[in-house]
């Protein structure tokens, strides 16, 4: 497979021990990091750098990096920590386990320069407990950075710190909201805390803390290369970069791919050997299953970017583009979809805990024949009530899917109510 020249996240991932300290040597990996620990670099140009990049959060969020790490008051006294968010939980996400297995030097690096930009001289990198060669690979490259005296207590005599700790997960995908997550390292069930206060006034252990998703940071030390007036010529005004999408579903070739943002979804499903089997596209979920379906139609004639997406109807969110095929029943999607929901969610909030289960309920009873005409208002009132009404997101990740899918596909669901079957698969 060919990949784009300016690659930002799989640079080394077509070279020999792709994982090694050695191979990201031989690219220029940790130059900038040495650079800092030299010069002692200002941080606020660094940050401005990041800003002027346009790089916005890889997890799903999209809020812009450098506006983040710009809310952290760096000069304030006591500990402060930077989190990267590697608890790729989201169906349909696989890029951010790729960057730990082939190139886990440049996550550190970008960690590092993370932690002195924000003042912050200890980092957590919190990963999904079942990426067990992921894992490896970064602890190895962990222990490689720190034989080679490029992290820990003053590095090189620069009198700057900062040590870097693996914390695993163990499967609960609530822990990828980043406020479970920090309760999930401090030892406790993971549930998202109420906001405010924001983890950059009270995070881990009740200090000042910055959460970042692994493409986010490892997308760091080249735009520190390149600058960020580079890395934002590389994608759109207001989408900087190139970004990993996770194409998966009914396609010849599902893979991971790093294209420029802005490049058309079209050109995405070439790369991915377009629909299997030589069928029509008949729906796309574009950034992972918690954002709304977007007709096949409409996703041809749309660009991959925060902008168009949301101008077609959906989100980016992490970049888990879902392909569906013509012949699939879109009912049986989504009672998969909620029944994932229903058994993820924390039980925190109320609309949550009983709304998600009731969604799930409705759709397993319409898709067992057993569905009633009122079910599908049922379906619609229910996920109004979830939606913005719970602490975290997980409500309306809940809820987004039943809306779109309705107001795309509602003549599916009528017939499977009134003939028990799928019309899908009649045609």
């Amino acid at each position: 497979m060919a990949w784009p020249h300016n690659s930002v996240c799989f640079r080394t991932r077509h070279l020999d021990a792709p994982a090694a300290l050695d191979t990201y040597r031989s690219i220029g990996g940790y130059v900038q990091w040495e650079k800092i620990l030299e010069e002692k670099l200002d941080p606020g140009n660094i940050i401005g750098d990041i800003k002027r990049s346009a790089l916005r959060g890889r997890g799903g969020a999209g809020f812009p990096t450098g506006l983040k790490w710009s809310f952290m008051s760096r000069n304030d006294p006591g500990q402060k920590y930077i989190v990267c968010n590697s608890d790729e939980g989201e169906p349909g996400t696989c890029k951010d386990r790729d960057i730990l297995r082939y190139n886990p030097h440049q996550l550190i690096e970008g960690m590092a320069i993370a932690g002195y930009c924000i003042s912050a001289t200890v980092g957590y990198n919190y990963i999904r407990g079942e990426f067990y060669e992921p894992i490896a690979c970064f602890e190895k490259a962990l222990e490689e950075a720190y034989e080679a005296g490029l992290i820990g207590k003053d590095i090189r005599g620069s009198g700057i710190d900062f040590d870097i700790y693996t914390h695993l997960g163990a499967g609960a995908y609530i822990c990828g909201e980043e406020t479970a997550l920090l309760e999930s390292i401090e030892g406790k069930k993971g549930q998202p805390r109420p906001k405010p206060p924001f983890p950059a006034q009270a995070g881990l252990y009740g200090r000042p803390t910055t959460i970042n998703n692994t493409e986010s940071l490892a997308s760091i030390p080249l735009i520190l290369e390149k600058g960020g007036q580079w890395f934002l010529e590389q994608g759109r005004p207001n989408n900087g970069g190139p970004k990993l999408f996770s194409v998966t579903g009914h396609v010849n070739r599902p893979d991971n791919f790093e294209v420029p943002l802005g490049t058309p979804f079209k050109e995405l499903l070439e790369m991915a050997g377009g629909v299997k089997d030589g069928k029509l596209l008949k729906a796309v979920i574009p950034g992972g299953s918690s954002v709304p379906v977007v007709p096949g139609e409409t996703m041809l004639k749309t660009d991959m970017d925060y902008d168009a997406i949301a101008k077609a109807g959906s989100m980016l969110g992490s970049g888990a583009v879902i392909v569906i095929a013509e012949g699939t029943c879109m009912v049986k999607i989504l009672a998969n979809l909620s029944h994932f929901y229903a058994a993820e969610s924390c039980g925190q909030c109320t609309p949550c805990r009983e709304g998600t289960g009731w969604l799930s309920r409705v759709l397993h009873r319409i898709l067992h024949g057993q569905g009633r005409p009122q079910d599908l208002d049922l379906l619609d009132g229910v996920a109004d009530r979830i939606g913005g009404r719970t602490i975290c997101a997980l409500g309306d990740a809940a809820a987004m899917p039943i809306q779109s899918f309705l107001k795309h596909y509602r003549r599916e669901f009528e017939y499977m109510i009134e003939h028990g079957r799928s019309l899908a698969e009649t045609v």
